[in-house]
């Protein structure tokens, strides 16, 4: 139902010819050359430069398998959101059910997160090694499967186990679908909407699954688990029946075994030693070995990599600086975002004693802005420039953080947190997909799924650092003045956010 009424507000008629993949002939087509590639020779490639502005052109309409392939995509990226937000308001129910303590249920979320940032980097290249549709449909099959097994376990730790391994394949899903979409779409106007429409997919699966876990939770805990089964399932359905077979390999794969031993071991260790610093204390013993040990496995990572005849990651691609730039501010806006969601959730149901369901009614202004601009995301780029529309988005942030310093004994609804929630949505429908255009813009076709998951990777770590940063900066509670506290923290996440962008384009 939810694709049905997105595909409403887009209002885009389908192209029912015969000839379905025809519009797309071109770089970043669904024809395949013979090495594995698109077929690159049929039509002139559009300019790569996220900075200037294109000519308008007129829109092609795209055909109804390519909407489809587009909302595999599109749904993986939901699934996602859905994911997440429905077991954060679910963890109260599963706790009081199977009599666990806090700390146990906050790895309900913990052991899914730290899956899903550990493993992002190794999924996004496994999807360029072995081929998108193929790790994309069995990855999503363990996550349908996983989910399946939520539904009947009673242990806490096997539920705990399954939540990992689930973290596991929706890392493995979400860079596949990116590259999917960034090596359907040629770059320019068509790769724009096609982001513009991804995102709304983002925001809806996020926000959506506030409203309808809490609905879920209030009947069944275990309705939660089930929820993402059935949109699992039409995702490697629709995969399979649209999306073209992955084309052979000129030669044998070799896995790069000791790289991906110290990438996986280092980005794990990194995302639990960041998340766990708030409580451990960023002087403490165990984060300053954690930051130790992972700055350590990452310099082996390198050295691996330099050495060994068939590296897993070529790092010649870290030195693209659009790429790094595009990481870079997508930590910071994602650590100030994941604070903002954090604070608002304090003030709101700590602090005021508001249901989790009153509390995304107060952001679904925030979701709606993304369904409203995300589909003339494409347009808005064609006119405007991805760096243009990309700092808009960006100074959004700041008013809007700047409103929430304004919080005060009672929650001012319309005069601070429906406006604060509206300009945070303008920011993030913005800037998110001007981000992603511009992480992938210039990447190679083989290393789409390694730039697709440097970028969620980044979202994850500096979701993580944000939500450590506010929780230190608050400590030790959710007074008002504490709470105000964490707004400044992540007002400072937004200017930062900003002045990326703004020292990138003086040079």
């Amino acid at each position: 139902m939810r694709i049905i009424l997105t595909l409403l507000v887009l209002g885009t008629p389908f192209d029912r010819g015969t000839e379905v993949w025809q519009p797309l002939r071109r770089r970043g087509s669904l024809d395949h050359g013979p090495g594995g590639g698109p077929l690159a020779t049929e039509v002139p490639p559009m300019s790569t430069a996220v900075d200037a502005v294109p000519e308008r052109r007129e829109r092609v309409r795209w055909p109804a398998r390519l909407w489809i392939a587009l909302l595999v995509s599109s749904g993986v990226i939901m699934l996602d959101g859905l994911e997440n937000s429905m077991i954060a308001v679910s963890l109260p129910e599963i706790q009081r059910d199977l009599g666990i303590g806090a700390a146990t249920a906050q790895w309900l979320m913990g052991a899914y997160i730290l899956a899903f940032g550990g493993f992002l980097l190794l999924g996004g290249r496994f999807a360029d090694l072995f081929g998108r549709r193929r790790v994309l449909v069995t990855a999503m099959s363990v996550f349908a499967a996983l989910s399946l097994l939520g539904v009947v376990v009673d242990d806490p730790g096997l539920l705990i186990a399954s939540r990992f391994v689930k973290g596991m394949a929706a890392a493995f899903t979400a860079p596949a679908a990116m590259a999917l979409l960034t090596t359907t779409f040629p770059e320019g106007p068509q790769r724009n909407r096609a982001f513009g429409i991804f995102n709304v997919f983002e925001a809806s699966g996020y926000s959506g699954g506030l409203l309808v876990g809490g609905l879920l939770a209030a009947l069944d805990w275990r309705a939660t688990f089930v929820m993402p089964i059935p949109v699992a399932v039409l995702v490697v359905v629709g995969a399979l029946l649209v999306l073209p077979p992955d084309p052979p390999r000129a030669g044998r794969v070799r896995l790069d075994v000791g790289g991906a031993v110290t990438l996986v071991a280092g980005m794990l260790l990194l995302v639990f030693t960041v998340s766990s610093a708030a409580d451990a204390g960023w002087a403490s013993a165990r984060t300053v070995g954690g930051f130790a040990a992972t700055a350590a496995l990452l310099a082996a990572f390198t050295v691996i990599e330099r050495t060994v005849r068939h590296p897993l990651i070529r790092l010649g691609v870290l030195r693209d600086r659009g790429l790094v730039t595009a990481n870079l501010s997508a930590a910071l806006l994602y650590g100030g975002a994941m604070g903002f969601q954090f604070l608002l959730a304090l003030y709101l149901q700590n602090l005021h004693g508001w249901t989790p369901l009153q509390m995304a009614l107060v952001l679904l202004p925030a979701g709606l802005m993304v369904v409203v601009v995300g589909p003339v995301m494409g347009t808005l780029m064609d006119r405007f420039g991805v760096t243009r529309v990309l700092l808009a988005g960006l100074v959004a942030f700041v008013p809007s953080y700047l409103l929430m310093l304004r919080m005060g004994p009672e929650p001012d609804l319309w005069t601070v947190l429906v406006p604060a929630s509206l300009l945070w949505g303008v920011g993030f429908a913005l800037s998110i997909s001007a981000l992603m255009v511009a992480g992938t813009s210039g990447i190679a076709d083989g290393e789409q799924g390694l730039a697709s998951g440097l970028l969620t990777s980044s979202l994850q770590v500096g979701g993580a650092f944000g939500l450590a940063v506010v929780t230190a900066v608050i400590v030790p509670g959710t007074r008002l003045e504490e709470l105000r506290a964490g707004v400044v923290a992540i007002l400072v996440f937004a200017v930062l956010t900003l002045a990326v962008q703004l020292i990138r384009l003086r040079r």
